[in-house]
């Protein structure tokens, strides 16, 4: 009976974009796609979803921690590679992968257990919201956090819309999503984006010091502690998603999203004017 909900050896899994580990009672998953600065695709939304789910149904696993490999991203968001490739000529497509893409996103959410970013490089799109989806973050002193969803072809809004203003205040957020200003590491402590920043080489130390202290914590207290927690968070996405899902697939093959993928996917800057008098016809 037991074993039926019960989480796998991580060595049963064998995933291509993740690295997965559980030593004893904790849990690390990894996104593993630096040469892309760890950006989402496709494969590692399904395989996050599926680590999400062991960590969730192992009762031997009491803490989460996600980062990212190598020193320069924790993750970038969605792999725009892909968009550029998947949906520019067949938008429809957009609204399956958008599906998988909240899926993950609440499995993280919802997890059940204590979960800890560890940001080890920059934090940008998605990559924040993903970290947004943790509950405790930890970051290396030398990074910065950004959106740039209104100059690359996307709305921020699988998270960020909705939770940025909880987390740093409303004008906080209007600065961070409107302008896409960089907010280098000591900003984001001072506004309460993160928890904690420490130099770089003490960034493992602090993590595992902070999944110690949540581990020595009451499990079932801690899990509904988390659901109580995410009142705000759950309610605003709710509203949100489903329309967001639907507006960023129609508009998918709209001028000015196809404008700003392929400007970042051909490395050029994009013709603003160009894109307005546009508006104009």
């Amino acid at each position: 009976m037991g074993k039926k909900y019960s989480g796998k050896s991580f060595t049963a899994f064998h995933f291509k974009t993740i690295l997965y580990e559980k030593n004893d009672w904790l849990a690390t998953i990894t996104l593993n796609r630096p040469e892309v600065y760890n950006a989402i695709n496709l494969q590692m939304l399904r395989e996050l979803s599926e680590a999400f789910e062991d960590v969730a149904w192992d009762n031997n696993i009491a803490v989460a921690i996600l980062t990212g490999a190598g020193t320069k991203a924790f993750c970038t968001g969605a792999d725009m590679k892909e968009w550029n490739e998947d949906f520019l000529d067949a938008s429809d497509d957009f609204y399956k992968w958008m599906g998988v893409f909240l899926e993950t996103f609440e499995r993280l959410r919802n997890i059940g257990k204590p979960t800890i970013a560890r940001l080890n490089g920059i934090v940008v799109g998605g990559g924040n919201e993903l970290q947004m989806s943790c509950d405790i973050a930890i970051a290396a002193n030398d990074i910065f956090f950004k959106h740039v969803g209104t100059s690359r072809g996307s709305v921020p809004a699988a998270g960020a819309t909705q939770w940025l203003p909880l987390i740093i205040g409303e004008r906080r957020a209007r600065q961070m999503i409107l302008l896409g200003e960089e907010i280098p590491a000591k900003q984001a402590f001072d506004w309460g984006l993160v928890n904690q920043i420490v130099p770089r080489k003490k960034l493992d130390a602090a993590t595992k010091e902070m999944a110690k202290t949540l581990f020595n914590k009451l499990p079932e207290c801690s899990r509904y502690a988390k659901e109580q927690l995410n009142f705000w968070k759950n309610f605003s996405w709710s509203l949100t998603v489903g329309h967001l899902r639907d507006w960023l697939t129609v508009h998918t093959s709209a001028a000015e999203i196809k404008e700003g993928i392929s400007a970042f996917n051909e490395k050029r800057a994009i013709d603003y004017k160009k894109v307005r008098k546009w508006k104009e016809k």
